[in-house]
């Protein structure tokens, strides 16, 4: 079967970089697809990160480190842009305005402000696809969540909580990043990196907050930079968003978790939704576990362990008694957009798209509020 080519130009070739292009190399995993991605342009102002793609894709025609010839260039139908969050408002305005459609990291813009003008100016080229990376609702028990969700299968809700937890910020010893640095970062620390990765399938569901109280934590307060000297670190390390949601008939508490000091944890994404007649739970730290609970009046309460398979959105050759990972959420993410440039979001092959610049929106409502509330000390409306 022909496979239409979706030229695709990469922005920053760091870490999530390399990571499309293995999405890109390994599109041969997934079955039945009339789409696939094809890199064939380059940016990075570091020249030494051309290489690795050089020696891995022979279908690259444009290698710079200025972005504007990737946007210049008739070899390129997209972009995917993976840079610090002080260059959003700039580079996803110029891919836009360019024609290229894009897929961005979060936050989508460094705050509230850059994120509206990046909407502006979506609003004003409706032609251009447009989304933001957000892959772990890709996982096979996230998936089972969705549908859980879609299924209104909870009954009243009783709470809901969901979070991202790393550690890589554990070691004082640890010298400082952009990340911890507001000119580049932003106020939001933590919440902007992490926020998305949690708020995405709350935002999807029509749960978005009223109100938050926010408690924000700075533990490591200085850290040594490259010249070795001891420097401040300016943003948040850890947060815990306490919410108010009202959806439809129901009103509950939702409690976001974005941490990167969490001891022990090494990137673990969580959901769980508690009702009075069902609740499920959901984690990658035990990618093949999901926990569900169904409950009928006087009945007795026990919770079910389902060993997952690998059920994907997107048919693969891996067997279904095997594991899921990381790598296969990115791979199946990726899939999505690229169905979505194919066939339009109405005509995707499954229906969980990736996340909007509108869900990107909220997600900046949510976390100015949240400055806000830890400046203040108390629930801020949002």
């Amino acid at each position: 079967m022909a496979r239409k080519q979706i030229r695709f130009g990469i922005i920053g070739l760091g870490l999530m970089g390399r990571e499309f292009g293995s999405a890109a190399a390994r599109w041969c995993h997934l079955l039945d697809l009339d789409y696939e991605p094809v890199i064939t342009g380059i940016c990075d102002t570091n020249p030494a990160l051309h290489a690795w793609f050089e020696s891995n894709f022979s279908t690259i025609k444009v290698k710079t480190s200025d972005y504007h010839d990737l946007l210049n260039s008739d070899e390129i139908d997209a972009i995917y842009c993976a840079v610090p969050h002080n260059l959003h408002q700039q580079f996803y305005s110029d891919i836009i305005y360019s024609g290229k459609h894009l897929l961005g990291e979060k936050p989508f813009g460094i705050d509230l402000q850059a994120n509206e003008a990046i909407l502006d100016i979506i609003d004003k080229n409706p032609e251009v696809i447009v989304a933001c990376s957000s892959e772990f609702p890709f996982f096979p028990g996230a998936r089972r969540v969705i549908r859980a969700i879609n299924e209104n299968r909870f009954g009243q809700i009783i709470e809901v909580e969901a979070g991202l937890l790393h550690s890589s910020d554990l070691d004082p010893k640890k010298k400082i990043n952009w990340k911890r640095m507001i000119a580049i970062n932003g106020e939001y620390g933590c919440m902007g990196d992490l926020g998305m990765h949690p708020l995405h399938i709350p935002l999807r569901s029509g749960w978005m907050p009223h109100t938050v109280r926010a408690m924000l934590s700075n533990i490591v307060t200085q850290r040594y930079n490259a010249a070795n000297e001891l420097v401040p670190c300016e943003t948040w390390d850890n947060a815990t968003l306490c919410c108010d949601v009202q959806a439809d008939d129901q009103a509950f508490p939702m409690y976001i978790k974005t941490y990167r000091i969490a001891p022990g944890e090494t990137n673990t994404w969580y959901i769980r939704v508690s009702g009075t007649e069902f609740s499920i739970e959901y984690s990658s730290k035990y990618p093949k576990t999901l926990k569900t609970m169904s409950y009928t009046s006087g009945a007795e309460q026990s919770w079910t362990v389902t060993d997952l398979g690998y059920e994907t959105a997107y048919p693969t050759i891996t067997g279904g008694i095997f594991e899921f990972g990381f790598s296969d959420s990115l791979l199946q993410m990726w899939a999505a957009f690229c169905d979505q440039l194919s066939n339009g979001r109405d005509g995707m092959k499954q229906p969980f798209y990736c996340a909007t610049p509108q869900e990107t929106h909220l997600h900046h409502k949510i976390l100015t509020a949240a400055l806000e509330s830890n400046k203040q000390g108390q629930v801020i409306q949002i």
